[in-house]
């Protein structure tokens, strides 16, 4: 058995002129939940749909286990339980039934399929609602109704586009939830614009942008990584007031400080600033500074960047903007 549950190897796929994957080139191995992000258009629906065996690659190979999912398609989707973005169910169907027509649809041994049935409505919560019409159900069971029909064949591979959009707060809740512990037997590739649910549910991330590989790497590198932050508070010794604009200059003197901004402080006598440093941790050079220039240090703080700003910077987003 091939230790990668995903091999892609320089996947292109052109729409006319346009270009949505650029030799496009990643492993995933069995029993990792990955998130897959990038800004729309990136190309992230584009390489789950050739995955799923839904869209042919212009060049370039995609394999699930040791399947190639061109050349033997039917192979690979028996390993493969898909949820797309729009989730397409039968709404004038009850929940058993749709799910005994994917059982069919399916393949599924007759011998296990009852079996197979019960096993998904226990994992994904739909006892309560078995025996209605899919079309009566809120947005969070039709999600779960979409899990259901992706497990009901026992996939080695689930990927899930957006499983959680136009979910309210306590559905998205319940259905990462479900993921982590669908996570623990199973391969996930997850797409999602909630950069928080990557946090909670996924051990690795995947950052395209352009169609290409841009961040392969655990949520927790990705954030500690690059650029960080101090934020800090100061007092002169002498009681004196502080100029600001003064102080802001030799901060920015400090080895390792790539930037100054002004931040709240503790009251009169004292000035906040947030530091902005790379990869040399300034904080050493900063308490010669302040003690050479006679200020106080009343606090010092080290912020990590959030995934949201690692995920702007690496696919060149614009930062937003602050309110005045």
């Amino acid at each position: 058995m091939p230790n990668s549950m995903i091999r892609i190897e320089r996947l292109t796929k052109r729409y006319g002129p346009t270009e949505a994957l650029k030799g496009l080139s990643f492993e995933v191995p069995r029993g990792q939940v990955v998130g897959f992000l990038g800004p729309n258009g990136a190309g992230k629906s584009t390489t789950m749909r050739i995955l799923a065996g839904y869209l042919t690659p212009t060049a370039g190979q995609a394999l699930v286990g040791d399947v190639d999912v061109v050349a033997e398609p039917v192979r690979a989707r028996r390993l493969i339980g898909y949820l797309p973005e729009n989730n397409p169910l039968y709404e004038e169907m009850m929940v058993v039934d749709f799910l005994r027509f994917i059982a069919e649809a399916r393949q599924v041994d007759k011998a296990v399929r009852s079996a197979r049935i019960r096993n998904a409505v226990e994992r994904c919560g739909l006892g309560g609602v078995i025996s209605k019409d899919i079309g009566q159900l809120s947005k969070g069971y039709r999600q779960r109704v979409g899990l259901a029909q992706a497990i009901l064949h026992e996939p080695d591979l689930l990927i899930l586009d957006e499983p959680t959009s136009g979910l309210d707060p306590n559905q998205i809740v319940e259905i990462r939830a479900l993921i982590k512990d669908l996570g623990r037997e199973k391969t996930v590739i997850l797409s999602t614009h909630v950069l928080s649910e990557v946090q909670s549910t996924c051990s690795r991330v995947l950052i395209i942008n352009d169609g290409r590989l841009v961040a392969d790497d655990s949520p927790e590198h990705l954030t500690a990584g690059g650029e960080g932050s101090l934020v800090i508070v100061l007092a002169s010794r002498n009681g004196a007031p502080l100029d600001p604009a003064h102080v802001a200059g030799l901060l920015r003197a400090v080895p390792g400080v790539t930037g100054v901004e002004g931040a709240e402080g503790e009251g009169h006598g004292t000035a906040g600033f947030r530091l902005r440093f790379g990869l040399e941790d300034p904080r050493r050079a900063l308490f010669e500074a302040v003690v050479k220039h006679d200020l106080m240090l009343l606090e010092v703080r080290r912020t990590q960047a959030s995934l949201e700003d690692t995920f702007r910077k690496l696919t060149g987003q614009p930062e937003p903007r602050k309110a005045a």
